[in-house]
């Protein structure tokens, strides 16, 4: 009964070695940086840097934007103030006196066709 059980032992013991050494292989192609996953997570870090500096970037833009677009609304509010108070001011100017009301002057046009013309040149 020992002989059987130190076989299975010594059996148990070469597939726990086997396994291993499978592992141990997998495991150094899984860190490899040219073409395992190594390589993967190296690339996608690179790839979040370039994102984290693109993202700096472009907040940095709109934070510029964004002040420009303050800026112009604090002149159009300003522009609408002169405006308001110019409007108020119309209305405090006395009204134009209409036309004399003696003799009203009448123009009259007169046109002709361009065919009149033409008979009238020759």
């Amino acid at each position: 009964m020992q002989i059987i059980s130190d076989i299975l032992l010594a059996a148990g013991a070469l597939a726990a070695a086997a396994y291993c050494f499978v592992l141990s292989r997998r495991l150094k192609k899984f860190t490899r940086l040219e073409g395992g996953m190594g390589g993967a997570i190296a690339v996608l870090s690179a790839q979040v840097d370039d994102l984290t500096r693109a993202l700096k970037r472009a907040e940095a833009a709109a934070k510029a934007s964004s002040g420009a677009l303050d800026q112009q609304m604090a002149r159009a509010a300003s522009a609408t103030n002169r405006l308001e108070l110019l409007l108020a001011a119309m209305h405090d100017l006395p009204e134009a006196d209409p036309a004399p009301r003696g003799r009203a002057i009448r123009r009259s046009v007169r046109r002709h066709s361009p065919r009149q013309e033409y008979e009238a040149a020759e």
